[in-house]
């Protein structure tokens, strides 16, 4: 018995034969389905005097400022100067946060008319990423053409820190009880405060975590944009037409998966022809990114 103990030992494995890296593993993901399972977030993350922090906007700092981080970084290997990349972000940062919020005003007017003074509670949610990318692009589009230059450079080098920075924002719609699916009796099911409940679903306690789904969706986007820039610029192999693909595929990437996601949300928004407002965007976005891969000649002028 002391030989197979120490064989155990050895190979580190646990009692029923598995490895304690596996037992740990299974441990953790115990812990992290019990912990969404069980608890029940506050939107508030503290409050000193008059001065209330909300988590959403903790989160929605915390994206941009890793998003930042990221491009900051990359910048250098796209040989453009970080002073020209703090200018855009300035105004992209202003002007993403307001489209994002105009969209989604745009998507619930009904709401918004009645309750005029929501339209600048945005620390309870309601900035739409449709909105903020819609504008992004705009911003970006005005800024290249008065810096001089080539647009699709700087989107290329956004759309990685874009993707971390909604894998990190997300989270904001989980402490606000936001954006969750269809009930659901999965292990990692969330509960909603009946408040937050659509009435159709009152008697339902736990949700898809929808905003976890996509959470990791654009974490493996941004790790998959992250590693294609890595790739292009240790073989020296950035050019326009890489710079139009990685911005293509940040959209394409993004877009299958709001599409997909939204087949459980349950959340109010406008539909036609049976689809979802978010879904026939998406679908728009895919179109005419796959347009711009195999006919960029459209798009764009050779250098």
């Amino acid at each position: 018995m002391a030989d197979v103990a120490k064989l155990v030992d050895a190979l580190g494995l646990g009692p029923n034969g598995a490895t304690l890296e596996s037992s740990s593993l299974s441990v953790r993901t115990e812990f992290m389905f019990n912990f969404l399972h069980y608890f029940s977030p506050q939107p508030i993350l503290f409050s000193f005097g008059p001065l209330t922090v909300y988590w959403y906007g903790f989160f929605v700092v915390l994206g941009m400022i890793v998003a930042l981080s990221l491009t900051f970084h990359l910048a250098k290997y796209y040989h453009l100067r970080r002073e020209t990349i703090f200018d855009l972000s300035f105004w992209l940062i202003i002007g993403g946060l307001l489209g994002a919020r105009l969209y989604d005003i745009g998507l619930n007017l009904p709401y918004y008319f009645q309750h005029p003074w929501q339209t600048l509670a945005i620390w309870k949610g309601g900035l739409a990423i449709h909105g903020g990318i819609i504008a992004g692009l705009l911003i970006i589009y005005f800024f290249s053409r008065r810096q001089k230059i080539n647009f699709w450079k700087l989107s290329a080098l956004i759309v990685p820190g874009l993707a971390f920075a909604q894998a990190i924002g997300r989270w904001g719609n989980y402490f606000n009880q936001e954006l969750f699916g269809r009930p659901t009796n999965l292990p990692w099911g969330i509960p909603v405060n009946p408040l937050n409940r659509p009435a159709e679903y009152i008697a339902n306690r736990f949700f898809h975590p929808t905003f976890l789904y996509e959470s990791l969706g654009c974490l493996a986007i941004g790790s998959i944009l992250l590693a294609a820039n890595v790739y292009l610029i240790r073989r020296q192999k950035l050019n326009e037409r890489r710079y139009v693909w990685l911005t293509a595929l940040y959209m394409i990437l993004y877009s299958i998966l709001r599409f997909s996601l939204e087949f459980i949300r349950i959340d109010a928004t406008p539909s036609w022809l049976g689809l979802r407002w978010p879904q026939i965007i998406s679908l728009a976005i895919i179109i005419f990114s796959v347009a711009i891969i195999f006919n960029p000649h459209v798009f764009y002028k050779k250098n």
